[in-house]
This record gives C-alpha cells, sequence and structure tokens, in this order.
C-alpha cells in the first residue's frame, strides 16, 4: 500500500490523481522544452524516451510504496497542470521525504506548484510520515526555491544528488 499517494485528494482548483499512461501525450512537452531540463544534469535523450522513463520511475516507486508522483487535473477543464508528490528518496545515505513538483511550461507562474506542494505538506504532516520534509532543488532554479519557500521550507543544506549540486530545503512538523 502506497499512503503517500494523494489520489482523490484536491485543492481549490486542483485534484490529485494517480499517474496513468493517458497523461503521456500531455506530459510530453515537459520533455520537449529545453528550460525544463536546464537546471540539471541528464543524458541526452529524445523526449519520448526520457517522458516514457518518467512514467516507469513513477509505477516502480508505486509499487514499493515510495510515494510518488500525482497527475494534478484542472478542475474545470480536467487537463494534466503537471505533477506533484511526495517521494522516498536517499540523500546523502539517508531516506527523506520530498514535496517534488513539475508543472508544464503553459501553466508556470499560476500558483499552481504551491497550491499542490502545500497540500503533499499537509497530507504528510497530519498522517506523520515524517517528522520533516525536504525538496531537492537547483540553485539556479529561483522558481523552485520560491515554492518551496512559500511551503515554509528554509535551506538546510547543499550537497550532491545524482551528479548534481543541489539545495536542500526543510520543512519540520511542529
Amino acid at each position: 500500500m502506497n499512503n503517500f499517494l494523494l489520489d482523490g485528494q484536491e485543492t481549490e482548483r486542483l485534484f490529485f490523481r494517480a499517474v496513468n499512461r493517458l497523461h503521456y501525450e500531455a506530459w510530453l512537452p515537459f520533455f520537449i522544452t529545453p528550460e525544463t531540463s536546464r537546471h540539471w544534469i541528464m543524458q541526452a535523450e529524445k523526449p519520448e524516451i526520457a517522458c516514457s522513463k518518467w512514467y516507469e520511475k513513477q509505477f516502480n516507486r508505486y509499487e514499493r510504496g515510495e510515494g510518488g508522483m500525482n497527475a494534478l487535473l484542472d478542475k474545470v477543464s480536467g487537463c494534466l497542470i503537471g505533477h506533484c508528490g511526495l517521494i522516498q528518496q536517499r540523500v546523502d545515505g539517508l531516506i527523506e521525504l520530498e514535496v517534488g513538483y513539475s508543472i508544464l511550461p503553459a501553466y508556470w507562474n499560476k500558483g499552481y506548484a504551491t497550491e499542490a506542494a502545500i497540500r503533499c505538506k499537509t497530507h504528510a504532516f497530519e498522517n506523520s510520515f515524517f517528522p520533516s520534509l525536504i525538496s531537492i532543488i537547483s540553485p539556479s532554479n529561483t522558481a523552485s526555491i520560491k515554492v518551496a519557500l512559500k511551503m515554509g521550507m528554509i535551506l538546510d543544506k547543499t550537497t550532491v544528488y545524482g551528479e548534481n549540486n543541489v539545495s536542500i530545503y526543510r520543512v519540520v512538523d511542529n
């Protein structure tokens, strides 16, 4: 069972749903748009391959009970806006629970990431999953840093994660 998922939950503007392959075509532009990957050192792949691998990674997390991203659907249109979720990550040898978020470029700067991330934080702390939550963010990704700060996170440390220099933002359950 994967209690970290928010499938069936909602916010003012968003429905949270388990990720499924029906969203592949809607999510593909995330991998086509160069701005979405400029903050990470990644293997150069065709967008179609990168998108397929992304989905497989989510399904594997689901199966192992390690959380994973939720599809974020607009309540009015039903369109995929992006993904957000609680994900178990190993950082510097410790298992942490991350609030991860990725929004399609067409929906940037509209508050969707913050809205979804705050809901994930609330869900995690209401269920006492971990005493604190992190977000793993490239120091150059100012938009993601702003979301973390709006969640009440503060810069905890810098480290290397997946060959990338990253900042770890953290919020502790009160």
